[in-house]
């Protein structure tokens, strides 16, 4: 009777501690989901990752197993498992500084996120142009003191205004296809920059979520679910600038849901002779709950609307001859104003033990006009040669995407299954010629476009020891419909067209200071609605073939090294050129070249961060010597020093460099290079803080766009090709203060 005791409460305690699933869920004092945090078993080895709601489970864990959670920026948890907390496991992880020597290579899903996420703690974006600034290798220009949207260089691309990269926040496109000034126009200025949580970005053609326009990369930026204290900020500088900021928590102490609103408002006359009276207005609310507990809803609605004057490029000429100065003008009636209403519905629902659903609705409401002398009186000699951009449009859209994570033995794997529509209506796009923004010469382009892009994607991940391999595919159907309104006869013209844009990329954990990745893949850029239409377009969806492969190295505690070859071939750069109402195509092209970053921690409050690229770019299409493709950077430099947390004090230097490029195809005009630094320092008294920012702070003579151009002013009998250019801010003070509540 003994012995069958015994053998009874050795099988019940065999039992008991049989291994089982830990369920569990990581949140922040706010009550947010934590994306992203390690979870380890120190008995087991058993580890995962909490997803899109914070949720997570880890397989072969034993009451009393020691659970270790972390993720940079939170402090880490070490929680023995007891029969109390194994079946309501649920850890609220605290904020703290960034510190380099805690990051973790083999533990980070993005290692390069990761650390942009670094950056952007360590020096936070302080206004709407550095937001794309984040993104390491990433230079921008602005045209018209930020009434247009910036033009983008990347990876020896100039994009102009997105034509190469996509564009998105919380899910909504910004890349406008069939634009009135230029395919792919993306205006990022109805963000506020304090409103960003995360940054989520990615070169090359490799990323089976990212469709149309991921050729040289993609960024996604995510908004704040919500904010920790509300605040207003006044911010005064010289040109007659000031800037109002506003942010207010609307539930605050509310546990179940977050709601805040913020405004923004800007105004500047720049430090152009002629006043660019420039304002700018931002509005932005967001709205989260949880449904049964676990399912996160937001609801997002913004308003943006802008207006300016510009003073245009000018022509080298003229001030090299003392005519004007870099800040002058040949014509300042040029212009614009632009707005742009969203309304955004997003929803994270688990939809099983192994599978979330991430899906958001989305309607905007855009409208854009812009006017522009870029020729002066190289076409019509009396009247000048001003045109006017104009157009109305209706972006609605929905996009869904099912990931699922699956274990097969030894093998984890995480499937992820999407599908989304975009569909744009857009009214009365025009191109005219103009006099003084009041008197229509003539209509050169008018009509109505409506574009469709339907897409699925299919993309996988295997984690096979050391090894992560990621098979993908993505299919995108378009449908291009327009009506010319300047024909006699009505007439509806359409196309549609099909592509299907394979992944695979790998990527090997060496160790935990050492991650090797080889990614390969195809991407495509659309093209104008009209050119495909009217001028019977042979490219429509012309592919990019890209191949990446390097590795991301922590060769101290303190530091990390990021490197990368790459190789990217371009079916056709055939490209809308709003400005003229005319295609270019350049035929095929070829881009290669080195990226490098350098993160490096010196103390807890000093960090330290660079990032360059070498980048030859060529046609393959025309001969040796008259192959250069126009504005290509063969060479760019970004980084900078930042303190943070020293005592009271926060600020820091950053830096940008670009170097002299060609401006036409046979090098024979130069776009010349600048190097640029901006500081800023801040002193936080309780809830005030004092600032002072300085952009320019050498003063240097700077041109911030350029392009080889052929104009003829009213004096001139022959027209002149040669650079004309936005002069770049010159030294620019400027002080704030914030109170937070």
């Amino acid at each position: 009777m003994r012995n069958l005791l015994f053998v009874f409460i050795f099988l019940a305690t065999c039992l008991q501690t049989k291994a089982q699933e830990l369920k569990g869920k990581i949140i922040d004092t706010y009550n947010n989901p934590v994306e992203n945090a390690y979870v380890f078993n120190v008995s087991s080895n058993a580890h995962t990752h909490s997803d899109l709601n914070g949720n997570f489970k880890v397989l072969n864990t034993n009451i009393g197993d020691t659970i270790q959670i972390g993720i940079l920026g939170f402090q880490k948890q070490e929680v023995v498992l007891t029969a109390e907390n194994f079946n309501d496991f649920k850890v609220v992880l605290k904020t703290k500084v960034f510190q380099l020597e805690e990051l973790v290579l083999r533990k980070e899903i993005n290692a390069l996120q990761t650390i942009s996420k670094i950056d952007l703690e360590v020096n936070p974006v302080n206004n709407s142009q550095e937001i794309l600034r984040k993104v390491p290798g990433l230079i921008i220009g602005q045209h018209a003191g930020g009434g247009k949207a910036e033009q983008i260089f990347l990876r020896g691309f100039d994009i102009d205004h997105g034509t190469d990269v996509t564009l998105s926040v919380d899910g909504m496109p910004i890349n406008m296809v069939s634009h009135a000034h230029g395919q792919g126009y993306s205006d990022l200025h109805f963000v506020i920059p304090e409103t960003i949580q995360k940054i989520d970005f990615g070169k090359g053609p490799y990323y089976a979520k990212q469709g149309d326009f991921n050729t040289a990369g993609y960024v996604n930026f995510s908004t704040k679910k919500s904010i920790q204290n509300s605040m207003i900020s006044m911010e005064v500088g010289q040109f007659n600038s000031q800037r109002f900021l506003g942010m207010f928590d609307l539930l605050e102490g509310n546990k179940k849901d977050d709601a805040y609103v913020a405004v923004e408002y800007i105004a500047t006359d720049g430090p152009f002779e002629s006043p660019q009276n420039f304002n700018r207005l931002n509005l932005f609310g967001k709205y989260n709950t949880f449904l049964n507990g676990k399912d996160r809803v937001s609801v997002t609605a913004s308003h943006f609307t802008s207006t300016w004057d510009a003073s245009g490029q000018i022509p080298e000429r003229e001030v090299n001859n003392g005519n004007i100065t870099r800040y002058g003008a040949i014509d300042d009636t040029e212009g614009g104003t632009t707005s742009r209403t969203n309304f955004n519905v997003e929803l994270n629902k688990t939809l099983s033990e192994e599978s979330i659903l991430k899906s958001n609705v989305f309607y905007s409401k855009y409208n854009f006009e812009l006017f522009s002398n870029f020729t002066f009186f190289l076409e019509d000699p009396v009247n000048g040669d001003q045109i006017r951009q104009f157009e109305n449009r209706d972006i609605f859209g929905a996009n869904a995407q099912i990931i699922s994570n699956k274990l097969f033995g030894d093998v984890e794997a995480k499937f992820t299954k999407g599908a989304g529509l975009r569909y744009d209506i857009i009214n009365d796009i025009e191109l005219s010629h103009t006099k003084n923004r009041q008197k229509i010469i003539d209509r050169i382009q008018l009509g109505d476009v409506r574009q469709t892009n339907m897409y699925a994607f299919f993309n996988s991940e295997f984690e096979i020891g050391k090894f992560k391999i990621s098979p993908a595919v993505r299919l995108d159907y378009f449908k291009f419909i327009y009506n010319d309104a300047l024909q006699t006869n009505y007439n509806t013209l359409t196309k549609n067209k099909a592509i299907v844009t394979p992944k695979l990329n790998f990527l090997y954990s060496q160790n935990d200071n050492l991650q090797w990745f080889l990614k390969s893949g195809i991407g495509f850029h659309s093209n104008d609605t009209r050119v495909v239409l009217q001028q019977n377009a042979d490219k429509v969806l012309p592919k990019a073939y890209g191949l990446d492969f390097g590795n991301i190295w922590k060769p101290t505690k303190n530091m990390v090294v990021n490197t990368a070859v790459w190789y990217l071939l371009s079916e056709e750069e055939f490209v809308y050129v709003g400005d003229a109402g005319i295609v270019e195509p350049s035929g095929e092209s070829e881009r290669y070249g080195l990226d490098l970053g350098v993160r490096y921690q010196f103390t807890d409050w000093l960090y330290f961060n660079t990032d360059v690229t070498f980048t030859k770019a060529r046609s393959l299409e025309n001969i040796p010597g008259e192959d250069y493709i126009p504005l290509a950077p063969d060479f760019t430099a970004v980084g900078g020093l930042s303190v943070n947390n020293l005592g009271n004090f926060s600020g820091g230097f950053q830096y940008r460099y670009i170097d002299d490029r060609p401006a036409t195809e046979d090098n024979s005009i130069v776009a010349e290079g600048y190097f640029v630094a901006d500081f800023n320092v801040n002193y936080k008294m309780k809830d005030v803080t004092l600032g002072l920012a300085i952009e320019n702070i050498f003063d240097v003579a700077w041109n911030e766009t350029q392009f080889a151009t052929e104009s003829r002013l009213q004096n001139e009998q022959n027209p002149v090709e040669e650079i004309h250019f936005t002069p770049g801010t010159p030294f620019f003070a400027k002080a704030s203060i914030t109170y937070t509540f």
